[in-house]
């Protein structure tokens, strides 16, 4: 088996639009989150999402380009560049046929959607847009990544909510890990705060009503009372560990295990006594060869939801038992807001940053945990620690649940 090593990362979030950018303001327990500024929300009742600012998408890809482009297909090729140019890696020295995409996202191109429903609505069938449906199709973040940097190896797009970019990884890891590819870029990218995004979590009553930014992602606060929506793209060069050292790439980390089970339970709902997500998390543990004793850090996927965070801290101590207490859990949701398909990238990179500089990030805006979240969630400011093994969770709407465990890099 090969082992997979993380050599480059690009990121477009609400907190920064590089992977640098990003992590710094994770550390300082930043927060994203504002009132919305993409359309007029009023009618919606929902104040605040965590929007991208100052994204420039020509600095990654042609003007013309933008214009055939859903916006989470610019976050993707946006946040892939970066990735690609963080690694040092030259598409002209490696075989290309090895050098694969899996780029996820939960829903696609919503907002392409919903101008040309709009328009065919107002205007008839004859005015929707010829590129409406290359637009708007989920695996076309992917699709566009590798035409941009020239990969020919596998190309895929993992739609399980959000859980997505997650499972992206994760796959990702084991095709390497198997033998298939030398190179898969991996991640999620979204754009989802659009009327009709917001209108539809809104009708769920999935989405916090708080008008108070700092208040309205609060994971495992007694107070919480839904997400808030976040949007941008994560993505990670996953390498072969052979060839990374070949080419003398710079290594992140590493990522040793990956699990994914199904809840086999409710549409939206988590099982209540987590069971389907302690299994996964059981499985990255055992893939990763590590008992529970030797997990420093969980970024838990904390969407701020009372049935989430009550369920995701069941599912920790069905994988860890009593060892659940002695773990430092965070949601940097709380600071991002919910990125959906693209959470599980971003929240990879908060592991990476955990694991390189020995710090876990804080669920900030915690003040006062409910009766069903009891364990260390790391509350408004991170601490220092070591952090030799993390992991990341993530779960979907439908039952999915996708965990990865990440190590610090160590030469052997």
């Amino acid at each position: 088996m090969k082992r997979v090593v993380i050599t480059g990362q690009g990121a477009i979030t609400p907190l920064g639009n590089t992977a640098a950018e990003y992590w710094e303001n994770i550390k300082a327990g930043n927060v994203g989150i504002a009132p919305i500024a993409k359309f007029d929300a009023s009618e919606t009742g929902i104040t605040v999402a965590a929007e991208v600012k100052d994204f420039e998408p020509t600095l990654y890809m042609e003007k013309k380009a933008t214009k055939r482009l859903d916006l989470f297909s610019q976050y993707g090729v946006a946040a892939a560049v970066q990735a690609v140019t963080d690694s040092q890696l030259d598409t002209e020295k490696i075989d290309v046929d090895r050098f694969g995409v899996m780029v996820s996202s939960g829903i696609g191109g919503m907002n392409t959607i919903q101008e040309q429903v709009i328009k065919m609505h107002d205007r008839g069938p004859k005015r929707v847009a010829p590129f409406f449906v290359p637009m708007a199709i989920s695996n076309m973040a992917a699709g566009n990544i590798a035409m941009r940097v020239g990969a020919k190896g596998i190309c895929t797009c993992i739609v399980t909510a959000c859980a997505s970019g997650n499972n992206a990884i994760g796959e990702a890891y084991r095709n390497i890990k198997h033998g298939y590819s030398d190179v898969i870029l991996a991640g999620g990218a979204e754009a989802t705060v659009c009327e009709i995004g917001i209108s539809g979590f809104a009708a769920l009553t999935a989405l916090s009503e708080a008008t108070d930014p700092l208040r309205a992602s609060i994971p495992f606060d007694k107070e919480r009372n839904g997400f808030v929506m976040g949007e941008g793209g994560g993505i990670l060069v996953l390498e072969e560990l052979e060839h990374a050292l070949a080419r003398g790439a710079k290594i992140y980390g590493e990522v040793v295990g990956y699990g994914s089970t199904s809840d086999a339970y409710h549409m939206t709902s988590p099982t209540p006594d987590g069971s389907g997500a302690g299994k996964a998390m059981q499985q990255a543990m055992a893939e990763a060869g590590i008992t529970p004793e030797q997990v420093d850090y969980i970024n838990a996927h904390g969407t701020s939801t009372p049935p989430n965070d009550g369920a995701e801290t069941a599912a920790i101590k069905y994988a860890f038992g009593d060892q659940a207490y002695n773990i430092a859990i965070s949601s940097t949701k709380s600071m991002t807001g919910h990125l959906l398909g693209a959470a599980g990238a971003v929240e990879a990179m908060a592991c990476v940053g955990a694991i390189q500089d020995d710090f876990v990030p804080p669920t900030a805006g915690l003040e006062e945990t409910s009766e069903d979240c009891d364990l260390d969630y790391v509350p408004k400011v991170g601490r220092a620690q070591k952090v030799n093994y993390a992991l990341s969770n993530s779960m979907g709407f439908g039952g999915h649940n996708a965990v990865i465990c990440f190590k610090k890099w160590e030469a052997k």
